[in-house]
């Protein structure tokens, strides 16, 4: 492990509210837009998760890098937060099985984040102002340069980043001779999503985002999976045309997170901005087809319309969200489509939604 020492270093909001901390990570200056996720663990999945990718992450539990970094506890082959705020940001670990320390996990993939910082306060003032956009910089501490610099970054309203995330290049998992094989739109995916597949012996192709469905179909797969990933998905001309060339061609359709944004928006239902999003392991939601609970992994900033989903005749409402009854789910009338907003491959998160890749298995079967 790399020596350590706790530099000064400072939190801006967009709103000119200042938190002062210590550095954590590379000494640098990091934008983007601030969330908060209530998880207790699995903090090194929330880094590499795509989903979070241009977002300054704001943990609630008061200590992270306690159980250190493990090579095989990762969504995405890098860090995708573009900065870490915490209270404890702890370089000491007591797990065996990992393998360094987050500090050094930090500088090697250079994300800049701050620590010592009272993240109670922070919280309830980001839950009570909504999101916005923040900086965190240890090699300047001036506030009014911060604030110059914070200007000119961009809101994430209206902005497309999954194809900033994609793979560049088609690839494969699982195992070739699987009874079933799905194409994946990679917006954003996380690999456990990828793990559930196989494990139901399902073989899956991932596409780049701008992949066209007739591209896709060249591969001849039993359904389709729209991932989950980053932004604002009425930015994503692109990807709404592909998920309607999708259910016009009939075949099974399962969206995840931005995936049911997508599926929504390709059934003339519009999106929005929420004042804060959904991000922990804990959401509560309701399976209204057959009346039953379940504790769900979150992770978006952006939902669907609830009175448009309401009042549309081309879908029907499958999940809600207990504490706030936003939709949670859908599935399109007379197709063999549906999605959900949150994660059931959870990673970190309760397993309670798995139930739903057997639903899409079962749909390729018939």
């Amino acid at each position: 492990m790399n020596n350590y020492i706790k530099l000064p270093a400072v939190l801006l909001l967009a709103d000119g509210t200042a938190y002062h901390g210590k550095a954590a990570g590379k000494i640098g200056t990091t934008t983007g837009e601030i969330c908060f996720n209530t998880g207790m663990t699995g903090y090194q999945e929330i880094f590499t998760d795509p989903s979070y990718f241009g977002q300054i992450m704001v943990t609630t539990n008061a200590h992270i890098g306690n159980y250190g970094i493990h090579n095989e506890e990762i969504e995405s082959d890098n860090i995708k937060i573009a900065g870490l705020v915490c209270k404890n940001f702890n370089i000491t670990y007591s797990r065996k099985m990992a393998g360094s320390s987050i500090q050094d996990y930090f500088l090697e993939e250079k994300i800049v984040g701050i620590s010592d910082v009272d993240t109670r306060s922070l919280v309830r003032h980001i839950r009570d102002k909504g999101a916005m956009n923040a900086i965190i910089s240890s090699e300047i501490l001036d506030i009014e340069e911060l604030k110059a610099k914070l200007a000119k970054v961009p809101s994430m309203d209206g902005l497309e980043l999954s194809s900033q995330v994609s793979t560049k290049e088609a690839y494969e998992y699982g195992d070739k001779n699987a009874p079933k094989r799905v194409a994946v739109l990679d917006l954003g995916v996380k690999k456990n999503i990828l793990r559930n597949f196989d494990s139901r012996g399902v073989f899956s192709k991932v596409f780049p985002a701008k992949t066209s469905f007739a591209e896709m179909e060249k591969w001849n797969p039993d359904g389709y999976f729209i991932s989950n990933g980053p932004g604002d998905p009425s930015a994503m001309p692109y990807a709404i045309e592909t998920v309607k060339e999708v259910l016009k061609s009939e075949k099974p359709l399962f969206g995840i997170c931005l995936g049911h944004q997508l599926l929504a928006l390709a059934n003339d239902i519009r999106t929005m901005k929420m004042f804060n999003g959904h991000r922990g392991l804990n959401h509560p939601v309701k399976n209204i087809i057959i009346n039953h609970c379940e504790v769900t992994s979150q992770n978006h900033g952006f939902g669907v319309i609830p009175e448009d989903v309401r009042n549309s005749d081309k879908v029907e409402i499958t999940h809600l969200n207990l504490n706030d009854q936003s939709i949670e789910g859908i599935r399109v009338k007379g197709k063999k489509a549906f999605s959900v907003q949150y994660h059931p491959e959870s990673s970190p998160g309760p397993h309670d939604s798995r139930y739903l890749f057997d639903d899409f298995v079962a749909l390729m079967n018939n």
